[in-house]
């Protein structure tokens, strides 16, 4: 009879761990971000985004190995278009640097399109000395440097990206 309770005990155990294992899901981001968020765990957009974030990346890795999906939806940033980002970017210095997307030093962390990355004072997406960065399909416009700027590190797959009208009058980083 003992001998069946410890059995019943860890099928139960286990099936609970199971079940919880089973729930986990990626984090579901929308709407306006207004200080870093930092993903731990797989995520994607449900809704486009607004980052009021100043002096500082609005999305960053926390872990490595995560993928930030971007839903086809958009990320939009602080840059004003219109005066051709003569401000041009708030600092060049990590982890000020504002951009839309920081894979933070996170090794072989991906973003995936479609969707838009635009109106950074930074570059769009930003990578340095992380190795094995993915980013494909995204469409990055606007962004006051690179709209994907990757400095150092390898292994990289950049692919099946847009890139319009990146950079500014002093710093015209451009493209990729």
């Amino acid at each position: 009879m003992t001998h069946l309770r410890i059995v019943a005990g860890v099928e139960s155990f286990l099936a609970a761990l199971f079940l919880c294992a089973g729930s986990a899901r990626a984090t579901d981001i929308s709407g306006t971000i207004a200080t870093t968020l930092t993903i731990m765990e797989n995520s994607k957009l449900v809704g486009d985004v607004t980052c009021t974030v100043t002096g500082a990346p609005c999305i960053a890795f926390g872990a490595p190995s995560l993928t930030l999906d971007l839903n086809g939806y958009n990320i939009t940033g602080l840059a004003d278009i219109a005066t051709t980002c003569s401000g041009g970017p708030t600092t060049l210095v990590p982890p000020a640097v504002e951009d839309g997307i920081d894979f933070n030093a996170q090794a072989n962390g991906a973003v995936r399109g479609p969707g838009v990355i635009q109106q950074f004072r930074g570059p769009g997406i930003f990578s340095l000395k992380t190795n094995g960065v993915t980013v494909t399909g995204v469409t990055t416009a606007n962004n006051c440097m690179s709209g994907i700027l990757v400095g150092g590190g390898s292994g990289h797959t950049i692919n099946d990206n847009i890139s319009i009208r990146n950079g500014n009058r002093t710093q015209p980083c451009g493209g990729i």
